[in-house]
């Protein structure tokens, strides 16, 4: 039993003696250097390849801000060569054009507003006009060979007609101004503001009222100056403004994109 305990013993202190060797210390320092050497190493490869990445996209953006900036030059030339705004166009207003012009820049909508006896009335022209096909004139111009194609176009400006009262009420109408007519596209009753009810009753499409009735709104709107002979000097007014803001708009782009 007592041999036992001392071969134990022996066993025991050589393996204490092996592992506090100076050769296993040495092989331990050896492994830990080279670990450390190696996560440098990783560590500096890491630093590299970012700097790098940042170096390569900080050149991409400048190439394409100044391409972009290049770009929004050549638009802003052609801008004013071709479209440029015509500052005299308040010369053309027509006779009898009873609305004052307030032209907000930056805005896209052109504000007309006028007193009329004890009436306020405000029309708000959007300064992006469209083109409809007129249907009937189409089929006249396919029946017809020599009728020009751009009679089946109609230069179109949509408008909000406002005519309001003392109390805040007032009738709201959504009109399309035509060179040749004005047509009602809709009509409601608008509540003092704070005093909206969403599910308030807004009326009929204007199309389903009574015809004599119809004809009695456009009257309405003729005597307070919505007239179809206005049109052409509105078409150009906008387009006008159209420009202007589309020329601002491209500088703003280009001073933003230099910052």
């Amino acid at each position: 039993m007592s041999l036992f305990r001392r071969a134990s013993s022996s066993l025991a202190t050589l393996a204490f003696r092996a592992v506090r060797s100076p050769a296993s210390l040495r092989n331990g320092a050896v492994s830990a250097e080279r670990l450390i050497l190696r996560t440098q190493q990783l560590s500096r490869g890491s630093v590299f390849s970012f700097s790098r990445f940042s170096t390569e996209s900080a050149v991409a953006k400048t190439t394409a801000d100044e391409n972009l900036v290049s770009v929004l030059e050549s638009e802003i030339e052609c801008a004013v060569n071709e479209e440029a705004p015509d500052e005299n166009v308040m010369e053309d207003v027509p006779e009898g054009f009873p609305f004052e012009i307030i032209d907000t820049p930056g805005e896209r909508t052109l504000l007309l507003q006028r007193k009329f006896e004890d009436e306020t009335i405000q029309v708000e022209v959007d300064s992006c006009a469209t083109y409809d096909d007129d249907e009937e004139e189409e089929e006249q111009a396919e029946a017809n060979d020599d009728e020009d194609e751009e009679s089946s176009v109609k230069l179109r400006i949509p408008m909000v007609v406002s005519v309001a009262k003392g109390d805040g009420v007032c009738l709201e109408f959504g009109v399309s101004a035509y060179a040749d007519e004005i047509v009602i596209d809709s009509l409601c009753i608008k509540q003092p503001q704070g005093s909206e009810n969403e599910l308030a009753y807004e009326g009929p499409d204007f199309d389903d009222l009574d015809e004599n009735l119809q004809k009695a709104f456009h009257r309405f709107l003729e005597i307070r100056g919505i007239k179809p002979s206005f049109t052409g000097f509105l078409a150009d007014y906008v387009a006008n403004k159209d420009s202007r803001e589309y020329l601002q708009w491209l500088k703003d782009v280009k001073s933003f994109v230099e910052k």
